[in-house]
């Protein structure tokens, strides 16, 4: 049984590992290096930042979302990044225990915010991340239960490589560009975590999330088909349905049969 103080720690890490996540998310796309000497700047006026000023959601709200210098509406998603960070801390903690899989889940979802965020913001999702991320997550995976390296390797050939196919043939009917690059990586990533039906259930829940978001913006923009909607972060949201929920659907739905 974990007690109250150490899920509580475990809470605030989350968060300033979310406060950490957001310089990612804002250097990543801007090619800036994220161990900087320098401290954190306002993006507006470029005065700097101080400790107290940049505590984890608490300065957010002192400051009534404005830089202290020259009023810039401090945008929500920095608060909700941080929260995000704490909030799966603390999930998954109370799933897997104090564990080297809590661990290893942790980061893999960490980095999916991170992608989640820059998609949304910049319709990119770095190679930067992706490209080092499929073997940092093939060597992670051998920490799990139940892993070993053909599951991981067909998670990455079966990610990249449905995607990759859904793309050339949208390009061959089309003569027009459907799925990024960004997004076959991202999933070849995931894939080298969670394995092959890990992969299945990720693109799964992905394309019905994505579909149903898709037609909801679609009938409100009135854009119809026009209407561009990153991928990435169903991906990501598909692979966390996973991690959380993945195994037991998976089961349960193959007791139904």
């Amino acid at each position: 049984m974990i007690s109250f103080y150490v899920e509580v720690i475990v809470f605030l890490l989350g968060l300033c590992i979310g406060s950490f996540l957001n310089v990612c998310i804002y250097r990543l796309p801007l090619s800036k290096p994220i161990p900087k000497p320098s401290r954190s700047v306002c993006p507006d006026c470029g005065s700097i930042i101080r400790f107290y000023d940049n505590i984890p959601v608490v300065s957010y709200l002192l400051l009534k979302r404005r830089c202290r210098h020259c009023g810039f509406i401090i945008p929500f998603r920095y608060p909700l990044v941080e929260i995000s960070g704490g909030l799966f801390a603390l999930l998954i903690l109370k799933q897997f225990g104090l564990s080297l899989y809590s661990f290893v889940y942790f980061v893999f979802i960490a980095v999916l915010i991170v992608v989640t965020f820059i998609d949304l913001d910049h319709r990119i999702i770095p190679d930067v991340i992706t490209l080092p991320g499929i073997p940092i997550f093939f060597g992670l995976a051998f920490l799990l239960p139940e892993s070993d390296w053909v599951n991981s390797v067909l998670g990455i050939l079966v990610g990249g490589g449905s995607l990759l196919t859904v793309a050339w043939v949208y390009a061959l009917l089309t003569g027009k560009e459907g799925m990024g690059g960004g997004d076959i990586k991202l999933l070849a990533m995931a894939g080298a975590l969670v394995g092959w039906k890990g992969v299945l259930f990720t693109i799964f829940v992905s394309s019905a999330a994505g579909a149903l978001i898709g037609i909801i913006l679609m009938l409100r923009t009135r854009k119809g088909l026009k209407l561009a909607v990153p991928f990435g972060p169903f991906i990501a949201l598909g692979a966390v349905v996973y991690v959380f929920f993945g195994p037991v659907l998976i089961n349960w739905y193959f007791n139904l049969l």
